[in-house]
């Protein structure tokens, strides 16, 4: 009997040994390079090692390069850290746009189809990085879609043309902090509730900078705060926003905004939608700041109205969940 329970703890030891034998299991940084000097030479590959539904933080540290990949993280991945080593050096790219046909169907790919980089996990961060769609204006091409909750990017480079940045599940939160996020026509739209902190915003077109999406049963959507507002040496008529949906909701406030933004700020997309749009400035400073002219539909809020509108409470809406977020200087 005791050499049987001897040989049943071996044979149970090596089984647990066996199931922990993946070294990739653990919260260690894993380490992507184009250049082969990583364990991987793609985020992707980098991303297909980890764990579902990790209870741990695990980062994958992207070195220097140019890494043109279609990125997915699925929805199984949860507390994984993408931190790239130089923000403007590493760079996640792909130029698929909304107009490029499929031989089989003879259609478009359309909008949804044409990111650079999906996230679909909950509870993940983007540092230091760039991710770029670079096609040429052709249609819509967008860089980030999000589909997960509690989103976070630190000092990331958004880059595109028409529809830069897809927020696209209602419901989930995102948190941009000191990020540059550039495009032409809505390049940052959708149904997400998303507070975007000290971030330049910057225009390269005539045309519209926000299109939410934001549900009735959402009290938040868009909150742009202590950001700054700039375009192109030769862009002039710039609106902040048009809801792409009835109840759209959007707010700037202690924003610099260029001489860029038009003097009435917003639009209706649809003359109806004025009635429910939900659009609020804040406090904000610069050219393209003055109220006096702004769309009568829209609201300047009150000091004691700006003050409820804290991450705190723009954020809890499923728990308490509220990032850090260090006073900017």
């Amino acid at each position: 009997m005791k050499l049987k329970l001897t040989l049943l703890s071996l044979i149970l030891a090596l089984a647990a040994g066996a199931s922990a034998a993946d070294k990739y299991d653990n919260p260690d940084t894993i380490v992507v390079a184009r250049d082969g000097t990583g364990e991987f030479r793609t985020v992707s590959e980098a991303v297909e090692v980890c764990r579902a539904f990790m209870e741990y933080h695990k980062v994958i540290y992207v070195k220097k390069g140019i890494y043109k990949e279609k990125l997915i993280i699925p929805q199984w991945l949860t507390n994984i850290e993408i931190l790239g080593e130089d923000r403007d050096a590493t760079v996640i790219t792909y130029d698929d746009h909304a107009n490029i046909v499929n031989p089989l169907t003879g259609k478009g790919m359309g909008t949804f189809r044409t990111y650079t980089v999906k996230v679909e996990g909950s509870s993940i961060t983007f540092k230091n990085i760039t991710i770029e769609n670079n096609s040429a204006r052709l249609g819509q091409a967008v860089a980030l879609h999000t589909e997960g909750d509690r989103l976070i990017f630190i000092n990331c480079r958004l880059l595109g043309h028409q529809d830069t940045v897809y927020t696209g599940i209602a419901g989930t939160r995102l948190f941009f902090k000191d990020c540059y996020i550039e495009g032409t026509t809505d390049f940052i739209f959708g149904p997400s509730t998303a507070w975007f902190e000290n971030c330049e915003i910057h225009s390269r077109a005539n045309s519209y900078i926000t299109a939410a999406s934001t549900p009735q049963d959402r009290p938040y959507g868009y909150v742009f705060n202590n950001c700054r507002l700039t375009a192109d040496a030769d862009i002039d008529k710039v609106y902040l926003g048009r809801p792409w949906r009835d109840y759209g909701y959007t707010l700037f406030m202690n924003c610099d905004m260029g001489r860029h933004i038009r003097p009435e700020g917003w639009h209706h997309w649809q003359k109806e939608r004025q009635q429910t749009a939900r659009y609020m400035e804040y406090n904000n400073r610069g050219e393209g700041a003055a109220t006096d002219k702004r769309a009568a539909w829209t609201r300047q809020l009150t000091k004691k109205e700006a003050q409820k509108i804290t991450m705190e409470t723009v954020f809890a809406i499923n728990d308490t969940w509220a990032p850090s977020c260090p006073k900017s200087k």
